[in-house]
């Protein structure tokens, strides 16, 4: 008995050095990728000079490729983020920010938007508003239809959210096969995602969002290691299941809305990245979570980075997290089951 509490004190140690070391390497990584990022394109700048004020290289600097690179940054964390949040609370490795049907809510607002030729509300571009709106509903209707009585499990709202998902796509399956020639490249292209320079004020907007949120998901995160393992297994040690499968559904849902109403369905990220981590830091989300959201947000800069370099065409960069998801992904599942048989 008398070595318990060293023995906790040595653990949080531990935790400590751990955590310093994990945000550390990402956090350093993260800030490397964001100087980087913004000087590398079809017309070569320098930083001196951008940040001297000096044209063109201030213009293209300040007013193109950094906001695009601060907004993949955003989307990337917070999709990663909800990523491993929704992995921990379903306890399914295949989960992610889209597994719920909230990403096919906001595509649905979207695609209502460009059929029926919305073009602005109160100067916000119409397919924004309409997508946020669309992934609300989505979020409350699933919620709505997952919900038993005071009981809502992982796995009828991993039902709910799959069902709906799928009732969502049909919808705008339809609709795109009766849009013009024209609505149906708008669409095609929305949902094949990418990333645009934003105004510093919007910016701001989806950074009031995606940090605080993310920031109460890392908060939470002794609680989302309780609820990997099991419900009653939370519910035994003092938590409230009910309780933490609402938060972190709305939480989790609310950080994929505000990033596909903006830049449309992003895949991948959100699967690979959590994935990837774990297999450094391991399963403890007080580890995982902030190193998702960090590691997020590289990932994604330096795909976006890729998108628009690689060719001389620009190609949407959920084509980009794709081909480097895709078969990062087989070769993990390769990997599990190489280890199974041994």
């Amino acid at each position: 008995m008398a070595n318990e509490p060293s023995a906790t004190q040595a653990n949080g140690a531990g935790l400590a050095r751990r955590l310093a070391v994990t945000l550390g390497v990402s956090g350093v990584i993260l800030a490397a990728v964001l100087v980087l990022a913004p000087l590398v394109g079809s017309t070569r700048i320098s930083l001196p000079a951008a940040l001297a004020g000096q044209w063109p290289d201030a213009q293209i600097f300040y007013g193109v490729r950094w906001p695009r690179t601060i907004l993949a940054a955003l989307a990337g964390g917070a999709l990663a983020i909800s990523g491993a949040l929704f992995q921990a609370l379903l306890r399914d490795a295949l989960a992610t920010p889209y597994t719920l049907g909230v990403s096919s809510g906001a595509s649905l607002g979207a695609v209502l938007a460009i059929s029926f030729r919305w073009s602005s509300v109160a100067g916000v571009p119409a397919v924004w508003v309409s997508a946020l709106i669309g992934a609300m509903l989505t979020l409350a209707l699933v919620a709505g239809v997952a919900a038993e009585g005071r009981r809502m499990s992982s796995f009828t709202l991993l039902l709910a959210g799959v069902t709906i998902n799928s009732i969502v796509m049909s919808i705008i399956m339809v609709l795109h096969n009766l849009a013009s020639v024209g609505q149906s490249f708008a669409i095609v292209h929305w949902l094949m995602g990418g990333i645009e320079p934003l105004p510093a004020t919007v910016l701001a907007m989806v950074a009031a969002v995606i940090l605080p949120v993310s920031a109460v998901i890392c908060w939470k995160a002794r609680e989302w290691n309780l609820m990997a393992v099991g419900e009653e297994w939370a519910s035994a040690r003092g938590a409230s299941p009910r309780r933490l499968m609402i938060l972190g559904y709305v939480a989790g849902s609310v950080l994929t809305a505000t990033v596909t109403s903006i830049t449309g369905p992003i895949g991948f990220v959100g699967l690979i990245v959590p994935h990837a981590l774990r297999l450094k830091t391991g399963a403890d989300h007080r580890l995982l979570m902030p190193a998702s959201f960090l590691a997020g947000a590289a990932f994604l800069v330096l795909c976006d980075t890729a998108a628009r370099t690689l060719m001389s065409v620009e190609i949407p960069v959920s084509v980009v997290t794709a081909l480097v998801g895709g078969p990062f992904f087989i070769a993990l599942l390769r990997s599990r089951r190489k280890s199974l048989w041994l």
